[in-house]
C-alpha cells in the first residue's frame, strides 16, 4: 500500500480544500509513491515521535498539527522543527498533517470531543458559507437515471443525513446541429425539438471537477448543456466548533468534574459559576476564543475550548460558563480518531498510536 493511497483515505473524511487559508496541512515530507511500512498517529510530529516511528518501522507519521507551519529559510538543526525535518529526510519518514480541515468537519476533532463527553444531537457551531454549488443540466429522460447515479457516486446530492437528493422538471429543448456535429438525435441542418429533463443537484465546491467528469462521461450528448452556480447557503456539516446536548442536565460543578475526568485534567480554568444547569454545550478543540460569541448566541450553557486569554474570559459576560481545558488536552483524542479511521479502512495494516505525550505544557 502506498502512502498516497493512505492519504486518499484521510482526505476523503477531511478534504484539503476545507483547511483555513493560514494552515499548512498535507504531505510535508516524503513522497506519495512510497510503499508504506506502517503508520504512527500523533498530535505533534516532533523529533521524539519520529524516533518512535523509526523504532516501530513506521515510515508514515500522521499528525494533527503541521510541524512546518510558517516558511523556513534554513534547515540547520538549530530548533526542534529543523531537527525533526532533518531526521525525517535522513530516514525516509513521511509526515502528513491533517489540521484545520479535520477541525472543520462534523465528525472530526470536535465530534470526537463531543463523543467523549457523551453529547448527542451534534451540529456545527459556526457553519461556513460558500461551500456548496448547484449543478443544472439537461438530459433525455431515458438517460436521466444513469447520469444521476454517476453524479451521486461522485459525491453529489448529499444534504445532511440525506443522500441522492435531486430535483427534476420536464421540458422541451431545441437545437440545430451544424455541419461538423455528431448529434445524438436529430439531423444536421434541421432544428430539432426533444423532450428533456432539467436536473438540479447540490455538491460541495471541492468536488466540482469530479462531478463534471461524471456528468460528461455518462451523458449521451456530444455537447452537454449544464450550468454551475455558487451558493451562499451555510453548509451544516462544515465549519468551526460543534454544539451538542447531554441527555440529562448536569450541575455546573459536576460538569467541570466530568471535564477533569474525561480529559485527565489536574485543573480547569473557568469563569464564575452562574447557578444554572448544563444541558447544551459548545466545543472547539484547540484555540477557540474566536467562537465565544457564537457559543453564546447558540444558547449554549457552557463553552469548552483552550488557550483563552485573561481578558477573553470577560467576553463570557455572565451569559455562559466558559471552560479552558488546555490545547493538548482538548485535542488528545484526535490521535484515537485518526487511528480508528485508518484501521476501519485498512484493518490488516499496522496503524499505531504514539506512546509519547507531546504536550509542551506541564503543571506542578
Amino acid at each position: 500500500m502506498t502512502i498516497g493511497s493512505i492519504i486518499k483515505i484521510l482526505e476523503d473524511i477531511a478534504p484539503p480544500a476545507l483547511q483555513e487559508s493560514y494552515d499548512n496541512a498535507g504531505l510535508l515530507t516524503g513522497r506519495p509513491g512510497w510503499q508504506c511500512t506502517g503508520i504512527l498517529c500523533c498530535l505533534d510530529a516532533v523529533e521524539a515521535v519520529v524516533d518512535e516511528a523509526i523504532e516501530k518501522s513506521c515510515n508514515l507519521v500522521v499528525a494533527h498539527h503541521p510541524i512546518v507551519f510558517s516558511g523556513l529559510k534554513k534547515i540547520n538543526g538549530n530548533n526542534y522543527v529543523e531537527r525533526t525535518l532533518i531526521k525525517t529526510i535522513k530516514h525516509d519518514i513521511a509526515i502528513y498533517a491533517i489540521h484545520t480541515n479535520l477541525d472543520n468537519v462534523l465528525h472530526g476533532v470536535n465530534g470526537k470531543i463531543a463523543e467523549k463527553l457523551g453529547l448527542t444531537n451534534l451540529q456545527i457551531l459556526a457553519p461556513k458559507e460558500r461551500q456548496l454549488e448547484k449543478l443544472y443540466f439537461f438530459v433525455p429522460p431515458e438517460y436521466a437515471e444513469k447520469v444521476r447515479a454517476a453524479i451521486f457516486a461522485a459525491g453529489g446530492g448529499e444534504i445532511g443525513n440525506y443522500r441522492e437528493c435531486s430535483f427534476s422538471a420536464t421540458g422541451k429543448g431545441t437545437f440545430l446541429p451544424g455541419g461538423d456535429a455528431q448529434p445524438f438525435t436529430g439531423e444536421i441542418g434541421v432544428r430539432h425539438e426533444a423532450e428533456e429533463l432539467k436536473i438540479e443537484i447540490l455538491y460541495p465546491f471541492y468536488l466540482k471537477n469530479k462531478i463534471l467528469t461524471a456528468l460528461r462521461e455518462n451523458h449521451p450528448y456530444e455537447e452537454v448543456a449544464y450550468e454551475t452556480i455558487a451558493l451562499n447557503n451555510l453548509h451544516q456539516e462544515v465549519g468551526a466548533g460543534i454544539i451538542g446536548e447531554f441527555k440529562e442536565a448536569l450541575e455546573e460543578v459536576d460538569f467541570l468534574q466530568q471535564l477533569k475526568a474525561v480529559f485527565n485534567l489536574s485543573v480547569v480554568r473557568h469563569t464564575a459559576l452562574r447557578g444554572r444547569k448544563i444541558k447544551k454545550v459548545s466545543i472547539c478543540g484547540g484555540a477557540g476564543s474566536f467562537l465565544t460569541k457564537a457559543a453564546i448566541n447558540s444558547g449554549s450553557d457552557a463553552y469548552v475550548s483552550a488557550d483563552i486569554k485573561y481578558h477573553e474570559f470577560f467576553d463570557a459576560d455572565g451569559k455562559i460558563l466558559l471552560a479552558d481545558i488546555g490545547h493538548y488536552e482538548s485535542e488528545q483524542y484526535t490521535i484515537e480518531l485518526l487511528q480508528h479511521v485508518l484501521q476501519e479502512k485498512i484493518p490488516n495494516f499496522a496503524v499505531l498510536k504514539t506512546a509519547i505525550n507531546t504536550n509542551p505544557v506541564h503543571y506542578l
